[in-house]
């Protein structure tokens, strides 16, 4: 009877968990945002594939719906939502905005209308009978107190209060970078350049990661699922071009770079410079 008893009670706790998690199986997923979603569905390792591949190891196969375009900004998204959304019919619209709204400077689209914006677009999409995830829009530059940082605040606090009063899911995505880079200066104390982003604004293998994650945390992802995920990452191609090196080797050059106090391209220099003696 005990042992019926725990049988029933496990199957009811993995109910239970799988109940937990936001996406199921044939779940039609849109990624609405900017360059940095666009190129993370063409890069192997790019956050978009990452979510995807990290919910069928974890045996939920959804559907993607790739929607980021480069250089968009909350009106633009707004434009082509019917388009590239709505029309599709998605379960889950996954919204990155706000890096173009305050990046672009004077042609960037300003706080005011930046919220009529993201709010236009989650009350259509909601109307549709879509479940909205709102990312916080990622740091400009790896430097939280740099001016464009401190303006995007205000957007990502928008964000987080419309998530909350929306009933929207929320992966603070600037919050997890800016803890992922303190996290990796204080294992590296002497790294340099930027570690997350190749250019201060686009991920790196790293970066995306970091974003995957975060999504995958939100969807409802234990850290063992998250595990089985970082798993299964470890082998794709990252995106520092020419280089294809895999997610694992790029981590492993991240941190060899750091601990000499170079930044990646420097290292790899030295090390050619070394290996031609």
């Amino acid at each position: 009877m005990f042992k019926q008893t725990t049988i029933i009670a496990a199957m009811l706790l993995a109910g239970s968990l799988t109940a937990q998690i936001a996406v199921k199986s044939n779940d039609k997923i849109a990624f609405l945002g900017d360059s940095i979603t666009s190129q993370g569905n063409i890069y192997q390792a790019g956050y978009v594939n990452l979510v995807m591949i990290g919910l069928k190891a974890n045996g939920i196969k959804a559907v993607k719906i790739p929607a980021g375009i480069g250089g968009n900004k909350s009106n633009n998204m707004l434009d082509r939502l019917e388009r590239d959304v709505l029309s599709k019919k998605p379960q889950i619209m996954l919204l990155s905005c706000g890096v173009n709204d305050v990046w672009h400077g004077k042609r960037g689209v300003p706080l005011a209308d930046y919220k009529k914006n993201i709010t236009s677009i989650v009350d259509r999409a909601q109307a549709a009978g879509i479940k909205v995830c709102i990312l916080t829009a990622t740091m400009i530059r790896e430097d939280p107190k740099n001016d464009t940082n401190t303006k995007l605040a205000a957007y990502n606090d928008f964000l987080r209060a419309l998530a909350k009063e929306k009933n929207c899911l929320l992966a603070d995505l600037n919050a997890d970078m800016q803890q992922a880079l303190a996290a990796f200066k204080t294992a590296h104390p002497k790294a340099k350049g930027n570690l997350l982003t190749v250019d201060g604004v686009h991920m790196n293998p790293l970066g995306n990661m970091m974003m995957a994650k975060g999504i995958l945390r939100t969807f409802g992802f234990t850290d063992a699922q998250i595990a089985k995920a970082e798993a299964a990452w470890e082998n794709l191609a990252g995106n520092l071009s020419p280089l294809q090196l895999s997610v694992r080797d790029f981590r492993i050059l991240s941190e060899r770079a750091a601990d000499a106090g170079m930044t990646i391209p420097e290292y790899i220099s030295h090390l050619i410079r070394k290996n031609a003696k």
